[in-house]
């Protein structure tokens, strides 16, 4: 039995996880790398495996970190089953085309523009194979043992980090292996709480806030303050958004502070086809969240879902103040940087981060108060405020993982701790040493481990 981290270890993206047992090949999450452009680099090295014998791809959850290389995966010759749970397959079908939509637009911008170094620049996939990948997908219900492979069983158990994300649990010889993909908060603002789990002879623990602990400040509060600042100020609030739970849990906090009549009279806009698409997903999937029929009514009646690029145009014009969600989260990409191209260079806007900002990313530069940054080929000045608000992570903080840990009724015989920036992953194996005394490591990026 062996684990191999091809990705997602020593960094927060990129997410891989080779199981090797009884000569079969599982791979746990097939994400691809953001970020630095050392790591964006790495998306087009081929995997150091027979993808002709690799024979089960499972999925913890559809954010592109973890289900964004399974297009290149497919076209590279993977014809095996992708499981998942049924709203990780509906996500990751809006994710993946919006994954190869970009890959193509940026691809067909940097040869018009002329800022490439390729001749010509070409896209890492395309739609078609990213439609291509979603027939291999496979749906199996949560909270039950389902026998995938002679000798091997499979369970989802909800994870709380996003609508469908489950821990994955694997049953092979007597041993039961644990990967908890990511891990949600212990009161998350939509979904259900993770659930504990009781047994694991080998677990794999995500680290994304290892050292960190979550402000306590009431989110809605803090959201409202930054709202009317920017109003007072005339200006325009950009918050860019991770089209997948973030966008729905500022929809629904905004519905109720319209519902509580604190919000000013200005249109706020959705202006994310894939956070359209998936605002959609969220109201399908009614049994997967808190959601009422009344918060529902009341999400609709507050934002203005844009997805037509006609209309994005015209309200990307409009230099009336507005509040605008858009993607993407880390500003990589997306319809946002249109926002920023209009609106970064005044002060009397705002641009509010409301997420985890990888390093070599636009949003981590913002973070960072670097006073101008890089995009459509061309360097913007800084002059909009910049703001942030850490409470709305779909991480659990160092205190909600141990929480999670400490419900094990008894350590594993070893523990893997990956998905996480170096600090964060040193610093949660100390924790755990100590508060649990357990026997853990630090997982290393394509380096196998042989368990006993």
């Amino acid at each position: 039995m062996k684990l191999t981290f091809y990705g997602g270890a020593g960094t927060v993206t990129g997410s891989k996880i080779l199981l090797e047992v009884n000569y079969r090949k599982i791979l746990i999450d097939c994400g691809l790398f953001q970020g630095i452009k050392e790591l964006r680099n790495k998306n087009w090295e081929r995997m150091p495996l027979d993808l002709n014998k690799l024979d089960l791809v499972i999925l913890t959850h559809a954010h592109l970190d973890h289900s964004g290389y399974l297009p290149l995966l497919v076209k590279d010759g993977y014809k095996g089953k992708i499981y998942c749970t049924s709203a990780t397959r509906d996500l990751a079908e809006i994710i993946l085309l919006d994954s190869g939509k970009i890959q193509e637009e940026d691809s067909l911008r940097a040869n018009k523009h002329q800022y490439t170094r390729h001749k010509p620049s070409l896209p890492l996939y395309t739609v078609e194979d990213a439609k291509t990948s979603l027939e291999q997908f496979k749906v199996l219900e949560s909270n039950h043992w389902h026998k995938i492979e002679r000798g091997i069983e499979l369970k989802f158990v909800n994870s709380g980090h996003i609508l469908g994300s489950v821990f994955v649990l694997i049953k092979v010889d007597g041993k039961t292996l644990v990967f908890s993909g990511d891990i949600g908060r212990k009161n998350p603002i939509l979904l259900p709480q993770y659930e504990y789990i009781e047994k694991a002879d080998y677990l794999v623990v995500e680290s994304t806030y290892g050292n960190r602990l979550h402000e306590k400040t009431p989110i809605s509060e803090k959201l409202l303050d930054y709202i009317e600042h920017t109003y007072k100020k005339g200006g325009i609030l950009i918050i860019p958004t991770f089209s997948v739970e973030r966008a729905q849990e500022i929809i629904y906090l905004l519905s109720i502070l319209k519902r509580e009549k604190r919000l000013p009279k200005i249109p706020i806009y959705l202006d994310s086809p894939m956070g359209v698409n998936a605002t959609e997903v969220y109201f399908k999937h009614k049994n997967n969240h808190k959601l009422t029929s009344e918060d529902v009514k009341s999400m609709l009646e507050t934002v203005q879902l844009i997805s037509e690029a006609s209309v994005s145009k015209t309200v990307v014009s409009d230099n009336s103040p507005k509040i605008v969600l858009a993607g993407s989260g880390m500003i990589t990409g997306g319809r946002v940087l249109h926002y920023l191209d209009k609106c970064i260079e005044d002060e009397k806007n705002s641009i509010l981060i409301v997420g985890f900002q990888a390093e070599g990313t636009r949003g981590k530069s913002l973070l960072l108060g670097d006073p101008e940054i890089k995009f459509f080929g061309k360097y913007h000045d800084v002059k909009a405020e910049i703001f942030k608000i850490n409470a709305f992570s779909g991480h659990a903080d160092q205190s909600e993982l141990l929480d999670w840990l400490k419900h094990f009724k008894s350590p594993p015989t070893l523990t893997f701790i990956n998905h996480g920036e170096s600090h964060q992953s040193q610093a949660l194996k100390v924790k755990i040493r100590t508060t649990l005394n357990w026997n853990c490591t630090v997982a290393e990026m394509n380096k196998t481990y042989t368990l006993l």
